[in-house]
């Protein structure tokens, strides 16, 4: 009996979700993924006694297609934000968030200081 290749849909589906805040890395991870898992079921479809792992397959898709759906969803909102927030808005974000993560004070000025100066430009 043949094995289907779920261990590169799994890898490329845990790159998806460790990559889904990345500007689209992880929705391109994800969608190679579903690709793959999807061919590989079609395989499993005509033949299904020829191989061993149908199930592990479909668990390989399900999981794909989870990481494809929140590496679209982070993706959708990163492009909404971008399009619809100033270069300000975005920089008092950052902002705010480096804070929130406990990033020292006299780094975020820093950057406060260089981020406005590329703005004056």
């Amino acid at each position: 009996m043949q094995k289907l290749n779920t261990t590169t849909v799994y890898i490329l589906s845990i790159v998806g979700f460790l990559c889904c805040c990345a500007w689209g890395l992880g929705l391109v991870a994800a969608i190679i993924a579903f690709v793959i898992a999807n061919k590989e079921l079609k395989k499993y479809a005509e033949n299904p006694e020829q191989y061993s792992n149908g199930p592990a397959m479909k668990t390989a898709r399900t999981v794909a297609l989870v990481s494809l759906i929140v590496s679209g969803l982070v993706t959708a909102w990163t492009a909404f934000n971008y399009f619809t927030t100033t270069e300000e808005e975005q920089l008092e974000q950052t902002l705010e968030i480096m804070e929130m993560i406990g990033v020292p004070q006299e780094v975020i000025d820093q950057a406060r200081a260089d981020a406005e100066a590329s703005m004056d430009e």
